[in-house]
């Protein structure tokens, strides 16, 4: 391309406008990925923050992650956003010093440390003393027979809880995995596809012929593998949004909070109309609803009101609702006074058997993060109280406040075998996420394919969003990226 062409490419890139629905990182990150190019971006985010997921807040005059907490590091595409948003310098990494997670609620032992070196849970060495102390002698030699089965010549499981039960047992499956798919999937282990949830167990099943000699292969090559698995950023994850939306007014660009887009319909003078919920006055002081004309439009919400919008511009081909629900999950963040949590008897967090406690996890953030230690008064913790999943409703739902941190009070005490006496809380606040169906259930991946197809028929409608990626950074920030190129491309040279 000469320097004619730049130019002009430069003047159409600044003569074009792109409406960005939802301030979430997803969008932010599409917003940032416009503007870079010169093209004037307009980011409408319904609540009165930006984030999404990612929720910074005070919380007894402490500046907290309120929502996500952490970063994964696989394929480096999110620290290479943090780089470039001059973050670098505030990456930090978890504190393992207090030692590792712990799972509470097994029948019989009460709570142990979580084994070490594990898949999703699953042991490589079923007598391994960590692994024996949860789930006991016969558990051990129930777990043992996969090496004695007849091998798994073709590797290809599609339900995790189903391999795992017909190859180590019930009490591998209900005592170590199912706690970690609760925890970190919202969802039954039964419902995970374990080629999504841990990539390259089924040709290493293959390879193996057995469940523990794939687990192992595993192992070895995260080994190898440079750097932990995930990183946080010192002062809270809200630190990456706002420089995000910083950028992005450097560059021209606006974000606008409080502003819900009602609908998306086809333009007059340009490719379409984006129609809020904000009025705008004429000089006859009527009132109508605040429309801004777009070249393209990115919808980067959560997936029911993304179906809502982008429905009736595609037609049949695109369900104006989910097909299947996505959990809600609440998180109760408590600042208490209490020196006996010093010494972390817990570890850095606890995850619980399914159906023995109405919290499925506990972060102690002042054991996992040195920054969070270091902000809070000496004796002064922080513990985040989860609930929720794709099973059940959290348990603080249609609860008080005081009633809502009078059970993760409760919880947490059960949760880190300490007492933690009411009089010690220095203060409580709750977030609550609907979340999107977890990526690596069933038929996820072809509902989600189904979705794209029919979005990317309008070449400038794009959608991003974790109901597309899947949940975490490192989905959503590449996933987002890719889908505005798309979109930008023919913002630019679709006339052509």
């Amino acid at each position: 391309m000469n320097e004619y062409d730049l130019a002009e490419l430069a003047e159409r890139a600044g003569d074009r406008h792109v409406v960005v629905v939802g301030a979430g990182a997803s969008g932010l990150v599409a917003a940032r990925e416009m503007a870079r190019l010169g093209i004037r971006v307009t980011v409408l985010e319904a609540a009165e923050r930006a984030g999404g997921a990612i929720r910074s807040g005070d919380v007894a005059g402490i500046r907290l992650d309120l929502g996500a907490e952490s970063f994964a590091t696989r394929g480096g595409h999110v620290q290479n956003l943090v780089d470039e948003l001059g973050l670098s310098g505030d990456v930090v990494e978890p504190d393992h010093s207090a030692g590792g997670a712990w799972v509470a609620g097994v029948p019989g032992v009460g709570a142990a440390p979580l084994p070490k070196g594990g898949v999703l849970g699953i042991p490589a060495n079923p007598f391994a003393d960590d692994v024996r102390r949860v789930i006991g002698w016969g558990g051990s030699w129930r777990a043992y027979m996969d090496r004695l089965r007849p091998n798994l010549r073709i590797g290809h499981a599609t339900s995790l809880g189903r391999l795992v039960r017909s190859r180590m047992g019930a009490k591998v499956l209900d005592r170590l995995v199912a706690p970690v798919t609760s925890g970190v999937y919202s969802a039954v282990a039964d419902d995970i596809d374990p080629a999504i949830a841990a990539p390259g167990l089924n040709t290493a099943l293959t390879r193996t012929g057995t469940l523990s000699g794939a687990v192992l292969e595993l192992q070895e090559q995260r080994k190898s593998a440079p750097g932990g698995a995930v990183k946080g950023v010192r002062g809270g994850m809200g630190r990456l949004v706002d420089a995000l939306a910083a950028d992005i007014a450097e560059r021209g660009g606006e974000v606008r909070l409080g502003v819900a887009v009602t609908e998306i319909a086809e333009g007059d003078e340009t490719a379409w109309r984006v129609v809020t919920d904000h009025a705008s006055t004429d000089e006859d002081g009527a009132e109508t609803p605040l429309v801004l004309d777009a070249d393209a439009v990115i919808v980067a919400t959560e997936e029911a009101p993304a179906r809502r919008l982008l429905a009736p511009l595609v037609g049949s081909a695109l369900a104006a609702e989910p097909p299947t629900p996505g959990p809600a999950v609440a998180i109760v963040t408590l600042v208490v006074d209490l020196p006996a949590l010093d010494a972390a008897p817990r570890g850095t967090g606890v995850l619980t058997v399914p159906g023995s406690h109405r919290a499925k996890a506990l972060t102690h953030a002042t054991a996992k993060w040195a920054w969070v230690r270091e902000a809070a008064p000496d004796g002064t913790h922080v513990v985040r109280v989860s609930f929720g999943s794709i099973a059940e409703d959290p348990a603080t739902d249609g609860l008080t406040p005081e009633q809502q941190a009078e059970l993760a009070r409760e919880q947490a005490s059960r949760l880190l075998g300490i007492e933690i006496p009411a009089g010690a809380i220095r203060g409580s606040r709750l977030e609550r996420f609907q979340q999107s169906q977890p990526a690596a259930t069933h038929g996820h991946r072809e509902q989600t394919e189904k979705a794209r197809e029919a979005i990317r028929a309008l070449p400038t409608i794009g959608a991003v969003g974790a109901w597309l990626s899947g949940t975490g950074l490192a989905q959503v920030v590449p996933d987002a990226k890719a889908e505005t190129d798309r979109v930008r491309r023919a913002v630019l040279f679709g006339d052509q």
